[in-house]
């Protein structure tokens, strides 16, 4: 299960990541990967779950990015680290089905594969500060 739903955040980062880069509609990038074979119906669903929430709450999850980097402006951090940060940050505040050490793990595993030699760390200050102000929201270890 770990290994579908750490499959399914790569693609949505990938996905979030071509929108950033190219402006492509979120529905077409989805719909392509609607036809692909490799992709079970679960990773699937929530691909699409961690997109769309992504997509719907950006200027929320944007303003808190802000709040607790303010020394990064955030068009100055990477578009890479951006994206994680708001795939984490919506999944932890907003669809909170997973532990929130999960989700920072998740996310700073995420830094190393695809972001700069630092991005991790950016990530992981940022998504335990968010973890230590909402922790009675996110509660779950």
């Amino acid at each position: 299960m770990a290994g579908i739903r750490r499959q399914a955040r790569i693609i949505a980062l990938q996905v979030l990541y071509e929108t950033d880069c190219t402006g492509h509609a979120i529905q077409g990038i989805l719909a392509n990967l609607a036809g692909r074979q490799d992709i079970p119906l679960e990773s699937a669903d929530f691909i699409k779950e961690l997109v769309r929430g992504v997509v719907k709450n950006k200027p929320e999850l944007d303003d808190i990015i802000k709040r607790f980097a303010p020394a990064f402006p955030l068009e100055q951090i990477s578009i890479v680290d951006r994206n994680i940060l708001r795939l984490a940050i919506f999944e932890a505040l907003f669809n909170s089905n997973t532990p929130i050490r999960v989700i920072i793990n998740e996310a700073i595993e995420l830094a190393k594969g695809f972001g700069g030699d630092s991005s991790y760390r950016l990530i992981n200050g940022v998504l335990g500060s968010i973890a230590q102000e909402y922790k009675p929201i996110s509660n779950k270890t």
